[in-house]
């Protein structure tokens, strides 16, 4: 059985010390250009020094246009590269291994405080966002590989690629809403090409060494189960991840196609991996979820709200199997003293308020 004590040798770059990760945690505390506060800088070296392995950024726009909420980090230029810098370095020092999570909008950007009109892979009357025309998918792509490439200049030892949550790269997979009739579109290939393209253009413009990973929702957001499973299995067979992180909301729920199913992770963790480490999302309270995701068949674990509550929640677990975690609700106190700044603050009580106690 894999302890999560054990390193996690990645297929590039440096190993994990261990097998816990910080989920990307929407925090909201950068500046209003998408440069990096003290305070968001503190709050993720922090978790750093509370022994995570790896530690991933918030979403970080890679296009002013795909800013989703005010107070996001951005990797859309060189203005940003100080603070990125900075905390690549922070992080880097405080033993853990570092990604910035590459991310766009889409229709759920907010054209309010990007200042930019929302684009997606198709119009939507709800949110006012446009289509992109394949020349500007294509645009897009190179962005995110531009983005990919800032990063690793920062120092950063990897990047995340955003493909789930409804997100713009997860737009493209929706079977409903795509009706795009060019390479982006049609069949379950064409949907999924800007994922793949992505992450090769990435590869084509950073070095040997630097990590890539995938975030990727596998129910919701117009998506087929299926599609999903086979989508995995190409990105795990691809040769071109590190890690492919399966956001599930409970690691142990069942589908919500088949509520009296076997877990929905299980056929994800049947497939051939090729090399590619397999992370799991969601749930992770306690030492022993962390632990039973492990035991599941997962290579790594990411944890998020108890993560928010307890800075050092990775070295509890890894110091004691029967950790149970922050106990919810926690005051607004609670979360200044763990080096969660004021925006976030506000921000976790507004989104979760049976989580934190007024």
């Amino acid at each position: 059985m894999t302890s999560l004590h054990e390193p996690l040798a990645l297929r590039r770059g440096p190993a994990l010390r261990n097998r816990l990760a910080l989920a990307p945690l929407t925090n909201t505390q950068s500046h209003a250009d998408g440069t990096l506060s003290d305070d968001e800088i503190g709050w993720l070296t922090a978790r750093a020094r509370g022994g995570f392995g790896l530690v991933v950024t918030a979403a970080a726009y890679v296009q002013r246009s795909g800013l989703a909420w005010a107070g996001q980090l951005g990797v859309a230029s060189d203005d940003h590269l100080p603070g990125l810098t900075r905390l690549a370095d922070g992080l880097r020092a405080a033993g853990a291994v570092s990604a910035v999570q590459l991310h766009h909008g889409g229709i759920r950007a907010d054209a309010a405080a990007s200042g930019e009109p929302a684009v997606a892979p198709f119009d939507d009357a709800r949110s006012g966002a446009r289509a992109l025309t394949t020349g500007e998918v294509e645009q897009l792509v190179a962005d995110f590989a531009a983005a990919a490439a800032r990063c690793e200049r920062a120092g950063f030892d990897g990047v995340q690629v955003h493909g789930a949550h409804g997100y713009v790269l997860g737009q493209f997979l929706d079977v409903v809403r795509n009706d795009r009739t060019d390479r982006y579109g049609g069949d379950a290939a064409g949907r999924a090409r800007v994922l793949h393209e992505v992450v090769e253009a990435i590869r084509a413009v950073t070095g040997p060494d630097f990590q890539v990973g995938l975030r990727l929702s596998v129910e919701r957001f117009g998506l087929v189960r299926a599609e999903a499973v086979s989508l995995a299995g190409d990105l795990l067979a691809s040769g071109r991840l590190d890690h492919l992180d399966l956001s599930l909301w409970q690691i142990g729920k069942s589908p919500e196609d088949d509520p009296a199913g076997p877990p929905l992770v299980d056929a994800f963790l049947n497939l051939p991996r090729h090399g590619t480490s397999l992370a799991l999302s969601g749930g992770v309270r306690t030492a022993a979820d962390a632990q039973d995701a492990l035991d599941r068949g997962g290579d790594l674990v990411c944890v998020g709200r108890a993560a928010v509550a307890d800075h050092a929640f990775a070295a509890k677990a890894l110091a004691d199997p029967a950790y149970a975690g922050p106990r919810f609700p926690v005051t607004r106190d609670h979360l200044r003293a763990e080096h969660v700044g004021e925006a976030f603050v506000t921000y976790f009580a507004k989104g979760w308020p049976d989580l934190v106690a007024d």
